[in-house]
């Protein structure tokens, strides 16, 4: 996530500052690293409820 993070405030300063191909580049990065956090976060969420058996019911 931090990647993200990072490409995207790249993103914003490189076009405040008028470099728009630059920026373009940096919120491609940060949309496809925020993609693979949010992959691996759905994919970890199922892992662990899988191992530890989910919810119990009382």
């Amino acid at each position: 996530m931090r990647l993200a993070i990072v490409f995207a405030v790249i993103a914003l300063i490189a076009a405040g500052l008028g470099f728009y191909g630059l920026s373009d580049v940096s919120a491609n990065f940060a949309k496809f690293f925020a993609l693979i956090f949010a992959v691996l976060f759905v994919v970890a969420l199922i892992a662990g409820a899988r191992i530890f058996g989910g919810p119990s019911t009382v």
